[in-house]
């Protein structure tokens, strides 16, 4: 193991409230995972294992040059420039800060069902986190899909895309990138829920085939909401593509991400 991981574990844990909430969730105590924050002792295959899982990385990750790790887990780096008000794109979006109503209901984490578009007939389940920083609605999504090719030595892809959400009206709008290759961009919009529980929310996404075609395809879309805390290990096994009729994918998903005049749930553009 590199002497990147205490560098980068530190990294991964600023995105939570602290370092006890992952402790908690994690169930390594608390004692013990400071020692690795310190390089006095290294995780065993098991525990790096359930690390890798948590943060939603995979184990040789965790000791890549930190520069790179961030990359990877979409952090930012301060500049001068970050937030300056010449900035175009922020003063762009500044309207939209002002008319958004309040998420915060909305905060948590969600199971998206989409049907896939790089892989046609098949329902890709991606985990979905929205929160609140200061003042503003940002989100995270993860996908994860097994590749083709057994020959590959990671024999999967995975997306994490980061973006912002917005009420305007009666309509949630939410515009994210991926943020490993930072060559797709995609946007959600979403059905608001009147009830005082919620479940599922249905809408729209757009955005790319990673095919080699890299065709822009719609398609519907289901959150279903998990709550505000959850056990991020056993959510993010779950994270991946399933068959229409796969027994994990209940009837009302099924229906909702069919119905409609999208044939199968999914428009490609050519």
């Amino acid at each position: 193991m590199s002497d990147h991981f205490a560098t980068n574990l530190k990294l991964a844990c600023s995105h939570y409230r602290s370092i006890s909430e992952v402790c908690r969730q994690l169930s390594i105590n608390r004692a013990q995972f400071n020692k690795y924050l310190s390089e006095q002792s290294r995780p065993t295959a098991y525990n790096l294992k359930r690390i890798g899982d948590f943060f939603g990385v995979e184990d040789y990750e965790l000791n890549q040059p930190p520069e790179q790790f961030a990359r990877l887990i979409g952090a930012r780096i301060p500049s001068e420039q970050a937030g300056s008000a010449t900035d175009p794109i922020s003063e762009l979006f500044k309207p939209l800060h002002a008319q958004a109503g309040n998420l915060s209901r909305y905060c948590g984490y969600y199971f998206e069902y989409s049907n896939c578009m790089s892989v046609p007939g098949t329902i890709l389940v991606s985990l979905v986190h929205l929160r609140e920083e200061r003042g503003s609605f940002l989100f995270e999504r993860q996908e994860r899909q097994e590749r083709s090719s057994a020959s590959d030595l990671h024999a999967e892809v995975r997306c994490r895309y980061l973006g912002a959400a917005f009420q305007l009206q009666d309509r949630m709008f939410l515009i994210d990138y991926e943020s490993l290759t930072l060559n797709e961009m995609s946007q959600t919009i979403l059905i608001p829920s009147f009830k005082s529980r919620i479940t599922r929310l249905n809408g729209l996404k757009t955005g790319v085939s990673s095919g080699d075609r890299r065709n822009p395809a719609c398609t519907r879309v289901v959150w279903e909401f998990l709550g505000e805390e959850i056990n991020r290990i056993n959510a993010y096994r779950q994270v991946r593509l399933y068959r229409p009729d796969d027994p994990r994918i209940d009837d009302d998903v099924r229906e909702r991400l069919s119905v409609g005049p999208l044939s199968n749930g999914l428009f490609e553009i050519e």
